[in-house]
């Protein structure tokens, strides 16, 4: 197996300038780019940025809280399509559509607002007016 040669007297053209510079002069950066030491720009601390775990999202052991008097009730539970009704649409033998109309209310605005609202109450309240 041979030797490679000691570059003593050859020179090498830089990849960013396009000059010709001693060989042994030359350094290869982080990009594989061949230039003179004169040019050579290390690599950016942004480009490796450090590692971060992610965040713990639940205890390992935990303790379930004592009730404590406080009740909210939320009332009866319903979902945006009980809301709202829609009619059936119908084509006839001439292709005409009849029948279609837009989402209607099912129930008034007043009651769907009133399904919305949360009741709470949290033990007694005395009040001494002197």
């Amino acid at each position: 197996m041979g030797t490679w040669a000691t570059g003593k007297y050859a020179q090498r053209i830089s990849d960013r300038s396009g000059m010709a510079f001693p060989y042994n002069e030359m350094v290869q950066e982080w990009t594989g780019a061949w230039v003179h030491i004169s040019e050579y720009t290390p690599k950016q601390p942004q480009l490796n940025p450090p590692y971060h775990r992610a965040d713990a999202v639940a205890l390992q052991h935990p303790k379930p809280q004592e009730k404590s008097g406080i009740l909210v009730n939320l009332g009866p539970q319903y979902w945006p399509g009980q809301f709202y009704t829609t009619n059936q649409v119908a084509i006839n033998n001439n292709g005409v559509v009849t029948g279609a109309t837009s989402m209607m209310p099912a129930i008034s605005p007043l009651d769907m607002n009133k399904t919305r609202q949360v009741k709470a109450s949290v033990g007694t309240v005395t009040v001494a007016i002197t």
